[in-house]
């Protein structure tokens, strides 16, 4: 009865081990490259369809994943699900929307990494690539600059992006926000992006 009662307990152990690292899987990533159009990214759906892909590429299975960006008619943060979400390396970077988008986030240069587990460049390396699309407010709202709803890859437009190393010219707030730091310059074309401290990458997170 005793051998009976370990083997039940091993067993429940494993399940619990399982379970643990199902839950520490990846559920959030930066885009490790701009699919190649600026600014146009298909809309909110071709952005959908772009962390999707990147995701089942590093490996990822069984999760639906949604870009953190806002346009007219969408919040970002209402995208996203309900958390909580871990990076590349199993790391937490928030634990729901409302920790995400207050100062209890656990997103840093060191843990925004891309869906390749790696660190994205940021102020004071070269290139700099700290700029995200967001198109978004502090709080997740929609900001009215979206490059067209994400539709827009030329010499028009312009976007609302946050830097991934919460670092900036100074110590404002903008500057550390991490999802509306300021707008871009120049158009809505990964040379326009290069220029404020971009790359055109953007967040994916997975909403289940």
């Amino acid at each position: 009865m005793k051998r009976r009662f370990a083997y039940i307990a091993a067993l429940l152990a494993l399940s619990a081990g399982a379970v643990y690292a199902q839950d520490n899987a990846m559920s959030f990533f930066v885009t490790s490259v701009n699919p190649g159009k600026g600014g146009d990214l298909g809309g909110l759906a071709g952005a959908d369809a772009y962390c999707n892909t990147l995701a089942t590429a590093a490996g990822s299975t069984g999760k639906t994943w949604k870009a953190y960006l806002s346009t007219d008619a969408e919040n970002a943060k209402d995208r996203i699900g309900s958390g909580p979400w871990y990076n590349a390396k199993g790391e937490k970077i928030a634990d729901d929307v409302a920790s995400l988008h207050s100062d209890k986030n656990n997103l840093t240069k060191q843990t925004a990494l891309s869906e390749k587990g790696a660190v994205i460049n940021g102020r004071g390396d070269t290139p700099n690539r700290h700029d995200m699309l967001t198109g978004s407010k502090a709080d997740g709202t929609a900001a009215p600059e979206t490059c067209g709803n994400w539709t827009m890859g030329g010499e028009d437009g312009v976007a609302i992006v946050g830097h991934s190393d919460r670092t900036g010219l100074n110590d404002s707030a903008e500057a550390k926000s991490w999802n509306s730091s300021h707008p871009t310059r120049g158009g809505c074309t990964v040379k326009a992006f290069n220029g404020t401290g971009g790359d055109g990458l953007f967040y994916c997170f997975a909403s289940n």
